[in-house]
Parts: structure tokens; sequence; C-alpha cells
């Protein structure tokens, strides 16, 4: 094992820009995963929303619709 100065010497300051660019691009690539994520959950719950309801439908058109009866108030 030689020793180098890398070993026992902090590396030299990183420039500003560099570390904005590093940090930005860090963000950018988080924000697009959690999107991309968040767009595939929606499409999957979307899925099951619309099979649900496809299963539901022929139930309630089975039923008979229940007629509303209109009430006469009595003169007197």
């Amino acid at each position: 094992m030689t020793a180098t100065k890398d070993k026992f010497f902090k590396p030299g300051r990183v420039d500003a820009r560099d570390k904005a660019a590093t940090t930005d691009h860090t963000a950018r690539a988080i924000i697009a995963a959690e999107s991309t994520a968040r767009d595939k959950k929606t499409e999957k719950l979307k899925a099951l929303r619309i099979l649900r309801e496809a299963e539901a439908a022929p139930e309630e058109a089975a039923k008979p619709a229940k007629r509303a009866t209109k009430k006469t108030a009595k003169a007197g």
C-alpha cells in the first residue's frame, strides 16, 4: 500500500457552479422519478376504477328504479 497525497489531504475546493450544477441535476432526476412513479400509480388506479365500475354497472341496471310518489296537500 503506497501513500499518496489523496489519502492524507482533502481534495481541492469544488467550484460553486459545478456544485450547483450537480445539485440541480440530482434534484431534477429525483423530481422526474417521482413524477413517473406518480403517473404510473395514477394509470393503475384509473384502470382499477374503470374495471370496478364496469363490474358494478350490470348489477345497478338490473334493479328496478323506484318511482317517486307525489304527495298532495289536502285543502281543508
